[in-house]
């Protein structure tokens, strides 16, 4: 079993995480989408990290600005001075992760590290803003979610990168895999955030959770809008579920009587 605890993950399960602030009901990663995320009661923010040339950490997705703003250009090749002048859907400014950091701080955030170049800024973005026991880091990158713990210097929480999750689901699918499960749990990782399926496998199965669950992970699963889903993801008893569809989410979540409204509630 796994014998550290994170803060990060004490709060009552299910976990419900706005990603990218709640993408399907507005402007996404921008500070309106946050705010109505945190007025319906979410303490889980999920969103990502790029640095544009000059090193200024935002809140973006994509590693260009093309889809959702009206400027055009690769972040990390740009000057902040440039990127500043893009609005997400024509309206919204990119935040800075910082701000985010410090505007709700009893809030969680899911930061997905998208580049390397993000990681020092990450890392001086958190320890100015004491966030350390209030982040989360993943990435589709095991080096770069290496590279982050190791810049930030001490313990934070981070989810399973991509090998780890192999692992995990070797482990669930197979016996035999019991020195991969002895690996996971030395590794100290708390929880692994995944897709229902990947390249038409199977990811989140009971098995997988169940599997987890013995060595005292978390289960997260990416991305879920659907009701439906949801409802069989909460069965097979996932700790976690991040969502586009905030408010279906919450209105899941309000009719299991799982629904967990964070203090800033509005």
């Amino acid at each position: 079993m796994l014998s550290r605890r994170f803060a990060f993950l004490d709060h009552p399960a299910p976990l419900a995480f706005a990603h990218r602030g709640g993408a399907a009901e507005g402007a996404e990663n921008s500070a309106a989408a946050f705010e109505r995320a945190v007025r319906l009661g979410y303490t889980y923010l999920e969103t990502d990290a790029h640095a544009t040339a000059d090193g200024v950490l935002l809140a973006f997705h994509d590693h260009t600005l093309d889809r959702v703003t009206d400027r055009r250009g690769r972040i990390a090749e740009l000057p902040y001075s440039a990127v500043r002048r893009a609005r997400i859907g024509g309206e919204h400014e990119i935040p800075l992760l910082e701000d985010l950091l410090g505007t709700w701080p009893e809030t969680r955030f899911n930061i997905d590290v998208k580049e390397a170049a993000a990681i020092a800024p990450l890392a001086e973005a958190i320890r100015r803003t004491g966030a350390h026991d209030r982040v989360c880091l993943t990435s589709f990158s095991d080096e770069r979610l290496a590279l982050a713990r190791a810049a930030i210097g001490r313990e934070v929480c981070s989810a399973l990168g991509p090998r780890g999750v192999a692992a995990l689901r070797a482990a669930a699918s197979t016996s035999g895999y019991g020195r991969l499960l002895a690996r996971l749990v030395r590794a100290g990782i708390p929880c692994a955030q995944v897709p229902i399926g990947f390249r038409g496998l199977p990811v989140t199965t009971r098995s997988l959770v169940r599997t987890a669950h013995a060595i005292g992970m978390q289960v997260h699963v990416w991305t879920i809008n659907d009701a439906v889903r949801m409802e069989r993801l909460l069965d097979l008893g996932v700790d976690g579920i991040m969502t586009d569809n905030i408010t279906g989410l919450r209105a899941v979540l309000e009719e299991r009587g799982q629904w967990h409204p964070g203090r800033m509630a509005a």
